[in-house]
């Protein structure tokens, strides 16, 4: 049994380097969502105008990651991710400039719409290429022994940005407004900027130079759909998301459900993180090895238990505390999902087989915005959560009992094998 060092990825200083622009990179970016749903909300009072946010970046992100996995396998990941950042910083500064006095004084409502849909579209393309890209390079920045220390630290700092940046953007609408928020979403966006070259140039370690576009795509998605414990894995978090997610519509309940505001906004958001990263940070201490496959699947359906309560409260305090658990549940999802990948994926397909997880997971989240704002439409927004969540644990039973493999999922073999094979 390899003695558990909860501080083994954080040894490393290209690792710490990349934790610290991630961090500033997603707080922008989450900060960007909320803000983004409170204006467009603001400017049309129509639930479906958020489905259409997810829908604008859900097209480009879905239907670009297998092309983007082949890319980035064959590209050095540093400067790869150093142009992602450069235009998103673009995009962060257009939204700025559309919420400024000039822009909103002189040009139409639905014109401004169109243009934050548009440069939404546009952020749809670089996420097709921020998932695998990200996915590849941590792969370059530790040891293989150390790759599921590495994927929970990574996790955290992800979810932990979520927190800060979901409580930030609710409060900051509130006391400098929508437009001056953008502003500050851009600098983080920059410092981002100025951190990545502090990470040193990677090897490329796809070797079938040779491969056509089209056998370099089948290859990874066979790789993918081929595995059942991954295909299972990915399949019950995109689930989650698509069903049992309600983020996009959290506006339509501060506002009309439960009276909050835009910092009820921010707290709601903030709820369903900070359960995420406080259970992740304890893994870090309490892997989650043993009996993964069925703490996955009791994980997920613990969510869709927690946001069938979530949409039938009418009570603050107690829609809160839906999310901060559902976040727990999440949390463990999340860092089984990334150690299962992390472990199972092979040095040379990890662009393919991480954009194939955006395409599964990332997307879902874009798509389940869309299902959200039409469900909300149809049903109001507290059935449509409540429903969500039904669909999710129906889908999680049939999941658990059709597919073995992940149900007698257990990682602490896999980890074992690792670190034997260093240590010979």
């Amino acid at each position: 049994m390899v003695k558990n060092d909860p501080y083994a990825a954080l040894r490393i200083k290209e690792f710490n380097i990349f934790l610290l622009l991630r961090f500033a990179l997603v707080l922008g970016w989450s900060m960007q969502f909320v803000v983004i749903e409170w204006q467009v909300y603001a400017l049309t009072k129509d639930p479906l105008s958020l489905g259409i946010i997810g829908l604008c970046e859900f097209l480009p992100a879905f239907f670009l990651a297998p092309f983007a996995g082949h890319i980035v396998d064959k590209k050095e990941k540093r400067n790869l991710f150093t142009l992602c950042i450069a235009l998103f910083s673009l995009i962060s500064f257009g939204l700025f400039w559309l919420t400024s006095e000039t822009i909103e004084s002189s040009w139409e409502t639905t014109t401004i719409l169109y243009g934050i849909y548009g440069l939404v579209f546009f952020g749809g393309v670089l996420r097709a290429f921020f998932g695998p890209t990200i996915f590849s390079l941590i792969a370059l920045l530790v040891p293989k022994k150390i790759y599921p220390n590495a994927a929970t630290w990574s996790s955290s700092t992800w979810k932990g940005a979520n927190v800060f940046g979901a409580l930030c953007g609710g409060f900051l609408i509130a006391w400098i407004g929508v437009h001056y928020t953008l502003g500050i979403i851009f600098l983080l966006v920059m410092l981002a900027l100025v951190l990545v070259f502090q990470i040193a140039k990677k090897p490329i370690l796809n070797k079938g130079s040779n491969e056509t576009v089209k056998e370099s795509l089948k290859a990874g998605l066979s790789f993918v759909f081929n595995d059942k414990v991954i295909l299972g894995a990915l399949t019950l978090d995109m689930i989650a998301v698509l069903f049992g997610g309600a983020v996009a519509i959290f506006a339509v309940f501060a506002k009309d459900i439960l009276d909050a505001g835009p910092k009820g906004f921010g707290l709601l958001n903030a709820a369903l993180s900070s359960g995420s990263i406080i259970t992740m940070l304890a893994t870090t201490y309490i892997p989650i090895t043993k009996s993964t496959g069925k703490k996955l699947l009791i994980s997920v359906f613990g969510f869709g238990f927690c946001m069938i309560i979530f949409g039938a409260s009418k009570l603050l305090w107690l829609s809160v505390i839906a999310l901060f658990f559902s976040g727990v549940f999440d949390g463990i999802s999340m860092v089984v999902r990334q150690t299962i990948l992390q472990l199972k994926t092979p040095d040379h397909m990890r662009g393919r087989v991480g954009a194939v997880n955006s395409m599964f997971v990332g997307s879902s989240n874009e798509l389940g915005a869309l299902e959200s704002g039409i469900a909300a439409r149809i049903f109001g927004a507290p059935l449509a959560v409540v429903l969500g969540g039904t669909v999710t644990l129906i889908i999680v039973a049939i999941i658990g009992a059709k597919n073995k493999p992940l149900r007698e999922l257990d990682l602490q073999e896999d980890i074992e094998d690792h670190y034997s094979e260093v240590s010979t």
